[in-house]
């Protein structure tokens, strides 16, 4: 499968059907003077124009890494989603206007037959064209044909109220133009401001949704000689294009050439199952030869995990020679000021356990 292909294919199909639908409802807008049904014929022509930037910024973004940009330049489709976001808040913004001022001026729209039977085939039009598109999108792991299916089905219901009111002035001579007018574009606005959150978020880095994190970790811990899989970094530099690290428990007794083979494992089977590229993965050693280090560790972790806002401990290790302890401590983001309970811990264990030092640290809850 060539997602490139199937984006720009797509997406093509997108712009045709929506510069189709541009030219009959703004023929039927202007020749009954509905507002409702121009700003419905705006939000299409701003559809259109986003699919444009979609295919530029999928094309950009399947360029080949380089020696400026190793990791490819998949992130040019983030910035090409904010253009799509501005543009759909510019429509809104626009829709919002024209609506407002028809209120005040009173106008009212003239329906023949033709014009209710073209918005009614718009609304079937819409509402194929979104399942296509989202259907596309899934398949090929692009965000942005997903928006676009699910705006285009939006739309659909937008065409639909736009038909009512048209049948509702047909039958009672009541207009309600342009007050679906001002409803339209309220929802065009909050649909602009929703596509820009959500790219911020992108460019910004997000938390890793659970149930990806939980997955990838079920397939490192599903390795031979892994005991736990802790600390799960993801970095996307595009929707094809994910970069990670992770910290593996093994047992004290391996050497250095099994763990070796045992990453060079994880990282192969990560990769095939879930397209991530887990670049760092650190390692963790667990007792396994004294009971005492066993016995130290429930108590240590019992200690720590009484605190609230204490969601996690791993990475526990005794150096019973040494006499030194080192722990991972994750704390909430609800805890208000995280590095005094971190603090409090470790001045809790050394009071606890005076013949030990204690190498702690702080994990963020990513």
């Amino acid at each position: 499968m060539d997602r490139e292909k199937v984006i720009v294919r797509t997406s093509i199909i997108g712009i045709l059907a929506n510069l189709f639908l541009v030219a009959f409802k703004a023929t039927v807008g202007f020749l009954s003077g509905s507002i409702a049904v121009m700003l419905d014929a705006v939000n299409n022509l701003s559809d259109a124009l986003s699919s444009v930037i979609t295919i530029v910024g999928t094309k950009l973004a399947a360029k080949k890494p380089d020696k400026k940009h190793p990791l490819g330049y998949g992130r040019i489709e983030y910035l090409t989603a904010m253009i799509v976001a501005a543009i759909v808040l510019y429509a809104g913004i626009t829709s919002l206007v024209e609506s407002v001022k028809s209120i005040f001026s009173g106008d009212t729209p003239e329906y023949s037959v033709v014009s209710l039977i073209i918005i009614a085939a718009a609304v079937v039009v819409k509402l194929l064209l979104g399942a296509f598109v989202k259907r596309e999108g899934k398949r090929v792991n692009s965000g942005s044909l997903i928006a676009s299916g699910s705006d285009a089905t939006f739309d659909a219901v937008l065409s639909a109220s736009v038909l009512a009111s048209a049948l509702i002035f047909t039958f009672t001579g009541f207009s309600l133009e342009a007050w679906v007018g001002l409803v339209i574009s309220g929802f065009i606005i909050k649909s602009g401001i929703e596509m820009l959150t959500e790219t911020l978020d992108e460019i910004l880095g997000k938390r890793t949704d659970p149930d990806t994190a939980r997955a990838i970790k079920d397939t490192v811990k599903s390795v031979e000689g892994v005991q736990g899989a802790y600390d799960l970094f993801l970095n996307s530099y595009g929707p094809d294009t994910v970069i990670g690290s992770v910290h593996i428990e093994v047992p004290d007794t391996m050497t250095a050439d099994e763990i070796d083979a045992l990453e060079r494992t994880v990282y192969e089977k990560v990769f095939c199952e879930h397209g991530v590229a887990l670049t760092g993965i650190g390692i963790y050693s667990v007792n396994t030869k004294d009971d005492e280090a066993k016995r130290l560790r429930t108590e240590v972790n019992r200690i720590v995990l009484r605190h609230e806002g204490v969601l996690q401990t791993h990475g526990f290790y005794v150096d019973a020679a040494a006499k030194t302890v080192n722990l991972d401590i994750l704390i909430g983001f609800e805890v208000e000021d995280r590095r005094a309970l971190f603090e409090e811990i470790r001045a809790e264990l050394q009071k606890a356990y005076p013949d030990y030092a204690f190498t702690l640290a702080m994990d963020l809850d990513v």
